[in-house]
């Protein structure tokens, strides 16, 4: 991947990790009823039984998009590695065969040429030209040219050359000197890529863990409403009893007990609910963790969390410049601010000038180095060659304009992408504290919706209260054992969101 092209895609997978929400990742556990009861009562058979840190373990070793990701800060790796190779001189071979279809001549014809001999009276070489014996003037052609008296003969086959078939080739160095600042650039920007790409590699992570975390307690949360739902049938069915002895006493009437047969009939249909509630969220859990979604998971937590008295407050204030520090994904924007300043500079290298050092060896075959031969022959060569851009219609100018303003708009975006972050930990703060504050009121309502239940049955007993009074009390009870499950679960997912949003989820 161009490092440049990078850039982009980074700052895309940021801004992503920075909308998700929580309720985004919940949407992983959110199950229906489609199977059956039979089912859910196979998987428990030989069921796994397994802690929350051995799910993010086993999910963090699994992930198929956290092992995309480690690929590819492999590839970023390997691409710093690639930036820096620049710095070194290149070492390269170009070669080649041509077939030509004629010879190279350099005569058209035959040649004669004139021949001089050494003249004793002027000390020098003239030409042996014909003369009139009795004038002894020089005897001219009809072009007006003397006529030499002797010639020398080349005959046009001496002077052609064989070239049907050539080969070449070339062994050049390049030791490159000043390329405008582009190289020192490029490096820069592709170790920021490379650590951008790992902070968004950690963020996944984190991802991951909040979504192991979310299937986890869901299936605790179903764990605990199945001892309701099973509880609370039993109830019902103890009531069924003692309302079909009554009626055979005649204290009873048939519609009393229809209207607690209807309702363990609801009672009966919402466990079967709750059994296949079961079932799915242990597959959205065994897939999360990379296991075969068939594979019977048991969370080690029976129950869904601690005790409200137990539980840490929920802190008011934090030091956002720490949480700042700590989040991957801004970390990640912050890595592609400072690459798009490199890539503005190597913008601005095409206006520079650049120089490099050449060295060669050309060799081919036939050669003319001496004379003309059908064998190989080269030479070295060593020069320098300097590029100096003059003038390009300010194609080169916009061109660093267009990258300047790209790293502005990542300055932009990252501090748009602080504020998003200030608010996340601001609402996450506050629901955490709201989750906290609603657990206290639904264990205090345990409490009195037991004791309630209680005095429903024996003001029954005692015949002071119908049947529809007590499945009132025993509604009551089971909706506040249902709302305490959520409050207990919502406080554990709120819990790990706000260390996810603070950045300090461990992974």
């Amino acid at each position: 991947m161009n490092p440049l092209t990078f850039l982009n895609r980074t700052l895309a997978a940021a801004a992503v990790a920075l909308t998700m929400t929580a309720a985004d990742l919940s949407a992983q556990t959110t199950f229906s009823s489609t199977m059956s009861v039979d089912e859910g009562a196979d998987a428990d058979a030989g069921a796994i039984t397994m802690s929350l840190d051995s799910c993010r373990a086993m999910a963090v070793a699994n992930n198929k998009k956290l092992r995309i990701s480690s690929e590819q800060v492999r590839a970023a790796g390997y691409q710093r590695k690639e930036a820096f190779a620049a710095y070194l001189p290149s070492l390269d071979f170009a070669g080649g065969y041509m077939y030509n279809q004629k010879k190279i001549s350099i005569f058209d014809s035959d040649q004669l040429l004139p021949v001089k001999s050494f003249d004793l009276q002027s000390q020098s070489y003239q030409f042996n030209l014909v003369k009139n014996p009795i004038t002894g003037e020089v005897i001219k052609g009809p072009d007006g040219t003397p006529i030499p008296s002797d010639v020398a003969l080349i005959p046009k086959e001496a002077m052609e050359f064989d070239t049907h078939n050539v080969f070449f080739g070339a062994v050049t160095l390049t030791q490159p000197i000043f390329m405008g600042g582009k190289i020192l650039a490029m490096n820069k920007l592709t170790e920021y890529a490379e650590e951008a790409q790992k902070a968004l590699r950690d963020n996944t992570a984190q991802d991951v863990v909040y979504a192991v975390d979310a299937a986890y307690w869901q299936v605790v949360s179903l764990r605990a409403k199945q001892k309701l739902a099973v509880s609370y049938v039993a109830l019902l069915d103890t009531l069924r009893h003692d309302v079909g002895c009554m009626l055979e006493q005649g204290v009873a009437t048939k519609a009393d007990l229809l209207s607690v047969e209807v309702k363990l009939n609801e009672a009966n249909v919402d466990l079967t609910r709750v059994n296949n509630g079961v079932v799915l969220s242990r597959m959205a859990l065994a897939q999360l963790c990379g296991l075969p979604v068939n594979t019977p998971i048991e969370p080690a937590d029976s129950e869904p969390g601690l005790s409200a008295d137990n539980l840490a407050p929920v802190a008011t204030d934090y030091n956002m410049a720490d949480v700042y520090a700590r989040r991957n994904d801004l970390r990640a924007l912050g890595y592609a601010v400072k690459a798009g300043d490199q890539q503005s500079k190597v913008a601005l290298s095409s206006m520079l000038p650049n120089l490099a050092l050449i060295g060669a060896y050309e060799f081919s075959n036939p050669n003319m180095f001496n004379g003309f031969k059908k064998r190989f022959a080269g030479q070295f060569s060593v020069g320098a060659m300097l590029t100096i851009p003059i003038w390009h219609w300010g194609g080169n100018y916009n061109k660093y304009r267009a990258a300047k303003s790209q790293a502005l708009v990542r300055r932009l975006q990252l501090e748009d992408a602080r504020e998003m972050v200030d608010l996340q930990v601001k609402q996450s703060a506050f629901r955490a504290r709201e989750a906290l504050k609603t657990r206290i009121m639904t264990e205090s309502n345990i409490a009195k919706a037991d004791e309630n239940l209680r005095q429903a049955r024996l003001a029954f007993r005692e015949g002071m209260m119908t049947p529809e009074q007590v499945m009132e009390a025993q509604t009551a009870w089971l909706k506040a054992g249902s709302e305490n499950v959520d409050a207990a679960i919502d406080v554990m997912l709120c819990d790990t969101y706000l260390s996810k949003v603070l950045g300090t989820l461990n992974y």
